[in-house]
């Protein structure tokens, strides 16, 4: 080790508080660090994830389906869509040499648009 560095060991707590979507809803949440990472944002989430559960017992579906209405289905569709946009308009800017500003808010948005396309609900 070089003077004047200190040997740190990793617990993990950094990994582990990088922000990760609620099971349910999609809501962004960040783990304490304590305990186990949690599923859920809200007990009401947790509970409409118990419910779906319920109703698929005895039926085919398979108890890890995600069940989306038409019109869920179509808007994850379209988020799924802006977000390749944005990735060729970045890829595009790129390609030209565009000035850092430019690809920071390329950059910006795309990143924004991909937190939205997690959420399935």
């Amino acid at each position: 080790m070089e003077p004047g560095t200190s040997h740190r060991v990793d617990t993990g707590a950094a990994r582990r508080r990088r922000p990760y979507s609620c099971a349910w809803c999609g809501r962004t949440m960040v783990d304490s660090e304590l305990g186990r990472r949690r599923k859920y944002c809200k007990r009401s989430c947790r509970q409409r994830a118990y419910e779906q559960r319920t109703l698929l017992e005895g039926t085919s579906i398979p108890d890890d389906a995600v069940i989306l209405s038409s019109a869920e289905a179509a808007d994850f569709g379209d988020r799924m869509f802006a977000l390749r946009c944005a990735a060729e308009d970045l890829g595009t800017a790129v390609a030209e040499r565009a000035d850092h500003d430019v690809l920071a808010g390329l950059t910006d948005t795309l990143l924004e648009l991909a937190r939205e396309a997690e959420k399935l609900r």
